[in-house]
């Protein structure tokens, strides 16, 4: 390349030198995170959480990820495989990824193969319950070919094989600092689950679980002028409101996320001039999960597993129907989120080319229509205008994490089932336990220890391929993977497995996007779930922080080496 030479005025050449001067890592001193969901482990592998693996991303990364466009981009290797450069055979069965060289670890020790091999081994052991097992369907085999080449077979040709170790939620641990890790003891690592050696910008210097997680530079980055920040508070704790007020009124923190608030308070908080309120639309959907298996507490162990039995009441489509048909979508998204909300009938809503219009009857309430289904299926009225047939009440649970718009959604739900001869409870639970994957809790998501839950799911990238794998047999939480696992509803459809198996196979994005949508039509007319917002991320960050590019295809933290004052 030849070198050109390049004349500077004065000014330019002090803005140059400042730049220099700048450009030094740990220069800009200390940065402040709040997620008010506080981080409970960094192992992504351990906990589906957005807090958990975000915070984890920080310090251990993929070997590609999602840029805040959707486009994937290499991390740890210098190069994305395809069929075009050789990296993917022409068969579709294989994919090899060459790593960089001169990469470190966190602990100054060398990242290789080995430890990528390693990766695939934790995840996918059989009594291990990986949170993550999804991206790694269809795997037969990851072998090392040398010290920076990785090979991963597939049982089928794959068309999209970039599920294994892209994206936040498939990061690589290191082998070494694992070992002893491996499987059913993968639980009890507390020491390595709360503070991972890592590749990426940042090390843990300390971590309190369910409360803050301190970080520094790490000393071994691959970039010797990055990140610019020296140490990192990530706070977690209080709402989403407390977390919005600290950036945008008081100034007490850098960048605030997930700012699930009334939108009209938000702007007001704006409004102070302190920070910037940012947004962007990926494929989050707030729903509610129904519960297709038993909760009582009396199976014991077999509580809200198929092995208890299916629910008394939700396994009723009518039910599961009248539900859905009670609620105004429109009206919550109007109250709960404004612009960063739009009603959908669909837990695919994009991209576009995914989205289907077959469940759009969902976007008009009918309360008459709901009260007539359930008539005409036999639940009758009691005298205290419950419905109940053969003895069973519709009377159900309803938990989810505590946030204001949640428990403002919840007591506009409960009083359109009330509308409807259906009794509601209502519970919420600190986000950080009930998104933390603590195998002794009873509250945690994954168990599902109620009748219906809510919250918001999405997936790294635009292929949904994994993600719509999330609600295959397998998927299913049990004791026996450590109630790890994505299929909340405890839904297990052979039909459903069977097009999960042949989108593994298909590789014109036409007919992906066929199979996606019959998926999700399953799902949705088979009342698995019950979707209500396609939310946009919202987030804030303070006027003096440079860098932030909202991201909803992987963390919202994917660039934070990047970040400046």
């Amino acid at each position: 390349m030849k070198m050109k030479t390049i004349l500077l005025g004065a000014a330019a050449a002090v803005a140059l030198s400042a730049c220099a001067a700048r450009a030094e890592r740990g220069a800009d001193g200390h940065l402040n995170i709040i997620y008010w969901q506080a981080a409970s482990i960094l192992n992504p592998f351990l906990s589906g959480g957005t807090k958990d693996t975000e915070a984890a991303s920080m310090v251990i990364e993929p070997l590609a990820r999602y840029d805040e466009k959707g486009n994937m981009v290499p991390y740890l290797v210098d190069e994305i495989p395809t069929v075009a450069n050789g990296g993917i055979s022409e068969d579709l069965t294989t994919i090899t990824w060459k790593l960089s060289p001169g990469i470190l670890w966190s602990d100054g020790t060398p990242f290789t193969s080995a430890d990528v091999v390693f990766t695939a081994e934790y995840c996918m052991h059989p009594e291990g319950g990986c949170q993550q097992e999804t991206k790694f369907s269809g795997v037969t085999n990851v072998e090392a070919l040398d010290d920076l080449t990785v090979k991963i077979t597939f049982d089928s040709p794959k068309p999209f094989p970039y599920g294994p170790f892209v994206g936040v939620e498939s990061p690589i641990i290191q082998a070494a600092q694992f070992a002893n890790c491996i499987g059913a003891d993968a639980p009890n690592c507390t020491a390595e689950n709360f503070g991972p050696f890592g590749t990426g910008p940042f090390r843990v210097t300390e971590f309190k679980a369910n409360d803050v997680v301190s970080y520094e530079a790490n000393p071994n980055y691959r970039d010797p002028a990055k990140p610019a920040f020296a140490t990192v508070t990530f706070k977690g704790g209080g709402d989403a409101a407390s977390a919005a007020r600290a950036v945008l009124e008081t100034g007490e923190f850098d960048y605030a996320w997930n700012l699930q608030i009334d939108p009209t308070i938000l702007t007001q908080m704006a409004a102070g001039g302190k920070g910037e309120v940012v947004s962007s639309f990926g494929t989050s959907v707030e729903r509610l999960m129904v519960n297709l298996s038993n909760p009582s507490a009396d199976l014991g162990d077999k509580r809200s597993t198929l092995e208890g039995g299916p629910h008394p009441f939700l396994t009723d489509p009518i039910v599961r129907t009248a539900l859905s048909t009670a609620i105004d979508r429109n009206l919550l998204a109007e109250v709960g989120y404004g612009a960063a909300g739009k009603p959908t009938c669909n837990v695919l809503p994009a991209p576009a080319i995914y989205a289907s219009t077959a469940n759009d009857a969902c976007l008009v309430q009918d309360i008459a229509a709901a009260n007539a289904m359930l008539d005409g299926a036999g639940w009758a009225r009691g005298s205290d205008g419950i419905r109940a047939k053969d003895g069973v009440r519709l009377s159900i649970l309803y938990q989810t994490s505590t946030n204001a718009v949640r428990q403002d959604t919840q007591a506009l739900v409960k009083q359109w089932w009330g509308e409807i001869g259906v009794e509601t409870e209502l519970k919420n639970i600190d986000a950080a336990v009930f998104f933390g994957g603590d195998q002794s809790s009873p509250d945690t998501y994954q168990k599902l220890f109620a009748d219906i839950e809510m919250y918001t799911n999405n997936f790294a990238g635009t292929d949904p391929e994994a993600y719509m794998n999330s609600w295959t047999c397998g998927d299913i939480p049990t004791p026996a993977n450590n109630w790890l696992g994505s299929n909340m509803p405890r839904y297990c459809n052979p039909e459903y497995d069977a097009l999960a198996a042949q989108m593994g196979q298909t590789s014109a994005l036409d007919d992906r996007a066929a199979l996606a949508k019959a998926m999700n039509d399953l799902l949705m007319q088979e009342g698995a779930m019950i979707p209500l917002i396609h939310r946009g991320d919202v987030s804030a960050h303070s006027n003096t922080l440079q860098g932030v590019l909202m991201n909803s295809r992987d963390s919202e933290l994917w660039n934070i080496a990047d970040w400046s004052r």
